[in-house]
């Protein structure tokens, strides 16, 4: 990691990590707290041990929240005040409906990526002088479902918790070898488009292994270059 110039003028210099290294650490920490609740990492990984971890960092989580005041089409919330952890909120729509539990579970690790990623910055972030002074800080930071798992690079806070969402539910030595099980199977050498047999099988295989949505399957396996608009080149046997 290292810092750079933060052109949104939130801070006056921000942190950039290469994705390699989100991965890694995202993958080191889920595995140390699995096996250190259950003696082995084992996937998916269940809603109630998300809920746990994200309870170690946080002063408080309400998966309840009425998140309508915060605009339209908000899903989480994470609130930082300095000299406490931060505060997770999730909004209710999710929590209270089945059929949205993979939503959920995407939204918790997102709010969790900005606790372990971002409170440190906002804890230091209202000094005179130093590190990260600049504008005057939001205390607040409200995620809409479209930059959940989808944000672009240049919403750079938006990005960081998104691909350590991705990294935490699906780490990425094994969506590797989730799918590289898939291309043996299936003679495959090379990315392959998403909408293709091979990229939609390859999908589910990921929302099987994660319990995660599509989407979030898709955007995983395309950052990792598994999923690609490349053709395929060759196969793993020449």
């Amino acid at each position: 990691m290292r810092y750079v110039q933060d052109r949104t003028g939130r801070f006056a210099e921000r942190p950039h990590y290469e994705a390699v290294e989100l991965d890694r650490m995202f993958e080191k920490l889920i595995n140390d707290f699995l096996k250190a609740k259950h003696g082995a990492a084992t996937f998916p990984v269940s809603t109630d041990d998300l809920t746990l971890l994200i309870e170690q960092d946080a002063e408080d989580l309400d998966p309840y929240a009425d998140l309508s005041g915060y605009g339209k089409d908000v899903e989480g919330v994470t609130e930082f005040v300095k000299g406490r952890k931060p505060k997770v909120r999730i909004g209710q729509n999710l929590a209270a409906s089945e059929n949205r539990e993979n939503r959920f579970r995407t939204t918790l690790t997102h709010e969790y990526g900005h606790v372990r990623l971002h409170a440190y910055m906002f804890e230091f972030g209202t000094s005179s002088g130093g590190l990260f002074a600049g504008k005057a800080k939001p205390d607040v930071i409200a995620c809409k479902r479209d930059t959940i798992v989808g944000a672009k690079p240049v919403d750079w806070m938006e990005w960081q918790a998104g691909y350590a969402c991705g990294a935490l539910l699906m780490p990425a030595s094994r969506v590797r070898a989730v799918a590289g099980d898939y291309q043996i199977g299936a003679n495959l050498y090379g990315p392959v488009p998403a909408e293709t047999v091979h990229g939609q099988a390859m999908i589910d295989r990921v929302v099987e292994s994660f319990q995660v949505s599509r989407d979030a399957a898709r955007v995983r396996l395309s950052v990792l270059g598994i999923l690609g608009t490349a053709p395929v080149t060759g196969t793993l046997f020449g």
